[in-house]
């Protein structure tokens, strides 16, 4: 980026989502359009990882260099001013349920290890952090048809196969996830409301929950004005929250006080996702959704390192 404070690196995709930057330069994404996993090389080529089916949406790295995959399941697609954006209100035909997969890198062998609890079915898997357990935590976000739509939740679970369970319940369509720095507090965005959420963590999947007038247990950090929807989170090392802010074409970046430190506008109204460099901090990299790029950018401040 020499000379340039922001540079597009990946261009033509079908609706990226989902970046991890990993520790040779490379960078992992979601096509939810194309359903896949990709790779984009530091020399700016771009590998196919695997083919997932459904929707595959927020992509973590776990222990063992394991691969973590939210799928939402599938979207259907509308097409206008030149952008590939999700059909807010409509089921996909070929709907094939919520579900978190992890993928090997060295037997490419993609396995589905939870489709829900004993409350019920994933229904839209969203996006996904990892603690200093190694486990993790991921939002569902649920689906939307013509007159209903399913109430969220944010479940905890571990890495191997063995435990899930809904931690928080009812939100409506929780989105991005993260922690604070010091791993004690979980941040949540709700996309239609807005709001960025925040909940005490007393030990590995347990929430000490507000009791009134809080309706989900956790403790309100901030909403925002105007007409925006929230998307995927990352955390800077100083403990901001930066959020994507759709509509409003920017990413937010808010003080854990509630405070908006600064709005980062990008060439995009659809900023799904931030994450940050591994080697280089202060690089951040942007989801540009609806003009299916990736764009990489100096950043201010230095983000959070993730566990895996």
């Amino acid at each position: 980026m020499t000379g340039h404070k922001e540079k597009i690196i990946a261009s033509g995709l079908g609706f990226v989502e989902g970046p991890v930057a990993l520790a040779d330069s490379s960078l992992l994404f979601v096509e939810i359009d194309s359903q896949t996993v990709k790779k984009l090389q530091p020399d700016g080529g771009i590998e196919l990882i695997c083919t997932t089916g459904g929707g595959p949406n927020g992509l973590a790295i776990g222990p063992n260099n394991y691969l973590f995959i939210c799928n939402n399941g599938g979207f259907s697609w509308r097409h206008e001013h030149g952008m590939t954006l999700p059909k807010p209100a409509v089921e996909p035909r070929d709907y094939s349920g919520g579900r978190i997969e992890k993928y090997a890198f060295d037997n490419k062998l993609l396995e589905v290890i939870y489709t829900g609890t004993k409350d019920g079915p994933l229904n839209g898997p969203n996006d996904i952090v990892f603690d200093s357990d190694g486990g993790f935590w991921f939002t569902d976000l649920g689906k939307s048809r013509d007159a209903t739509a399913d109430r969220g939740s944010v479940y905890y679970a571990k890495a191997d196969g063995s435990y899930i369970e809904r931690v928080l319940h009812p939100l409506i369509t929780p989105n991005g996830i993260g922690l604070s720095p010091d791993g004690r507090s979980l941040y949540v965005a709700e996309s239609w409301t807005s709001r960025l959420w925040r909940f005490d963590i007393t030990e590995p999947g347990k929430i000490d929950r507000k009791e009134w007038p809080s309706p989900n247990g956790g403790e309100l950090v901030y909403g925002a004005p105007g007409y925006q929807i929230f998307d995927s989170l990352a955390v800077e090392e100083n403990g901001n929250i930066c959020v994507g802010s759709l509509h409003e074409g920017c990413i937010s970046v808010i003080s854990p006080e509630g405070n908006l430190v600064e709005a980062v506008k990008c060439p995009d109204p659809f900023p799904t996702n931030i994450c940050f460099d591994r080697n280089s901090p202060s690089t951040a990299y942007i989801t540009l959704s609806g003009a299916g790029k990736v764009m990489k950018r100096h950043w201010a401040r230095d983000g959070l390192k993730l566990q895996f």
